[in-house]
């Protein structure tokens, strides 16, 4: 056990009351009334930044994920709880936390997520006990497109291979008929989910000379016409598009949506890149038509599960890139999604509209 307290200028006391726990409490810490919030992870600092001056601030201060007896003990007590995507928190966690009736004063008066995806937190049991939840929409759609981009092109211009060739020492003289990949120049490109990211992927496409953007969805989107992009059935656009790029939210309507029917019919030469969610893929079915060479390559920055196995046949093929989730993963927007989760708390105890806060159904 290490206990150590540093003082700053904003009578703010840090308190490691553990190798894993931060505490930021006020400067007389025996009379510190501020509400609490918990924090299930090391996170970029602008937030907590924000949170430290007005609430007595926990920290899982690692890298890793909370495990989840920590998690259940961290919660006990706390007014707001800061969490990420990797925390399942569901009825056991809101029990932890306090009562949370409405036919009394709630203890946890919040739960806020450093994400765009929500499918961690038990929404239903939030509605019940009348909890605001917030995310971090727009601030990382960039970036998410940027890193959706950049694994296309890796995984139709085939460098993985390239480079191994390069690395290993298979690579001879010049071959006008070796490495050749599938370019964009001309293609017609499918968008699963033309939402904000599908959308600043298409506009990052179209410098490219793409001759068509159809994409699929729930309903027909009102943006389509920045982009030129028609609405089309799911099986039209498998069919017809040269690449194939997974965009749309998790539901439980679509887990499992690229399955072996959906491969199927897809152009051989096709290119599949998905950086919304593992859950959307059949993994077995995926690799089983990366090896038939039913289709011609993959390209994911999510899989299921987190991180993916080091066995995982998929790691086996060369027209298969996997990155380990990073397509949020800029220092710019990561701090913003800190920025904003912390925004949304103090929104909700400043009595102010959040800034977004998801619509509980």
């Amino acid at each position: 056990m290490i206990r150590l307290v540093i003082r700053h200028q904003s009578a703010v006391k840090i308190t490691r009351v553990s190798t894993t726990y931060l505490t930021y409490q006020a400067k007389t810490m025996a009379t510190d009334t501020r509400p609490k919030v918990f924090v299930t992870r090391r996170v970029p600092v602008r937030g907590i930044d924000l949170l430290k001056d007005k609430f007595v601030v926990s920290q899982w201060d690692r890298e890793d994920r909370i495990p989840r007896e920590e998690l259940l003990r961290g919660v006990k007590g706390v007014d707001a709880l800061f969490c990420l995507l990797t925390d399942k928190i569901d009825k056991d966690v809101l029990d932890a936390a306090g009562p949370q009736l409405k036919t009394i004063c709630p203890q946890l008066k919040t739960i806020c997520t450093m994400s765009v995806g929500y499918e961690h937190i038990d929404l239903t049991e939030c509605k019940k006990r009348n909890i605001p939840v917030g995310f971090t929409p727009d601030v990382l759609t960039n970036a998410t497109a940027e890193l959706t981009m950049s694994l296309l092109l890796a995984t139709s211009r085939r460098l993985k291979e390239a480079m191994t060739a390069v690395e290993g020492g298979s690579w001879g003289t010049w071959n006008p008929i070796w490495m050749l990949g599938h370019g964009l120049d001309g293609a017609t490109v499918g968008i699963v989910g033309l939402g904000r990211i599908g959308l600043a992927v298409a506009k990052c496409l179209l410098p490219f000379g793409v001759s068509r953007i159809v994409y699929s969805g729930n309903s027909q989107s009102e943006n389509e016409q920045e982009v030129n992009a028609e609405f089309v059935s799911f099986d039209y656009l498998l069919e017809n598009s040269d690449f194939i790029l997974g965009c749309c939210s998790l539901t439980a309507n679509n887990i499992g949506l690229f399955n072996a029917e959906a491969f199927s019919k897809m152009k051989t030469s096709a290119i599949f890149v998905n950086t919304s969610r593992g859950g959307l893929v059949n993994q077995d079915d995926l690799y089983n038509a990366l090896k038939s060479g039913k289709i011609a390559g993959a390209g994911l920055d999510v899989t299921t599960p987190e991180p993916l196995p080091t066995d995982s046949p998929l790691l086996t093929l060369n027209n298969c890139l996997v990155l380990p989730h990073i397509g949020s993963a800029t220092e710019k927007a990561r701090s913003a999604m800190s920025e904003l989760t912390a925004r949304n708390i103090l929104a909700v105890f400043e009595n102010k509209e959040m800034p977004s806060r998801l619509n509980i159904q």
